[in-house]
């Protein structure tokens, strides 16, 4: 984890009053990949005209389609439910009872604000009820939340109650840390600012447990 100092924010059960699903509209489905990869290289397309960018050029004819492309099967692809990783659960036949930690899962994420990166990794640990999940499970749950257009606090919730839910344990901790371009490549162009933002449940809200969590994801 990172040595930059930054505050953590942190969200438990009570985090939203709101839904912590992404905003999506009822007919976000209607229209397959290949028909949203076409209407988006219509409009891309567009978006490069306005700004005076010659499609003829070879660098710049296929961007269009490129970008389309990337939106739809790449960047973006957690919004399709369909690609929600599949979970198999195991017995926990050690009768391990004490936290598990995934640490520094690297994930890509985009700003819903202004669609530019967000980047950085994330630290999750659970205490298993009797059941424990493949450790690469772990990655694609974090990678599949963090492919859709996001706000940093929403990809952890989104993460912890997943993590919940899969595993069908309250114990989850998610701690977040990540660089926005958004801050450190337009606007006040601050690189050095990094956002760190936590969910704990169960008996991480223990201050003990919660501690031994975050001082161990803080040693290198």
């Amino acid at each position: 984890m990172s040595n930059t100092q930054f505050k953590i924010d942190e969200y438990g059960e009570d985090h939203m009053g709101s839904s912590y699903d992404t905003p999506m509209r009822d007919d976000a489905f209607d229209l397959t990949d290949k028909e949203k990869i076409q209407k988006i290289e219509k409009h891309f397309t567009e978006i490069m005209q306005v700004l005076g960018l010659d499609l003829t050029d070879d660098s710049l004819k296929g961007t269009p389609h490129r970008v389309a492309k990337m939106y739809v099967t790449e960047v973006f692809s957690g919004l399709n439910p369909m690609n929600k990783p599949s979970v198999t659960l195991f017995d926990n036949k050690y009768r391990y009872d004490q936290m598990l930690v995934e640490k520094d899962i690297t994930f890509y994420s985009h700003c819903e604000h202004h669609f530019v990166p967000i980047y950085g990794k994330a630290h999750v640990a659970y205490i298993s009820t009797g059941k424990v999940i493949g450790l690469s499970k772990i990655n694609r749950i974090v990678q599949y939340f963090a492919k859709r257009p996001q706000v940093q606090e929403r990809l952890t919730v989104q993460i912890g109650k997943e993590l919940q839910k899969a595993l069908d344990t309250d114990h989850v901790a998610i701690v977040v840390d990540a660089t926005h371009l958004c801050v450190a490549s337009r606007g006040v162009n601050d690189t050095n600012s990094k956002t760190g933002t936590a969910f704990f449940s169960g008996k991480f809200k223990d201050t003990q447990i919660k501690n031994e969590f975050l001082n161990y994801i803080n040693t290198k």
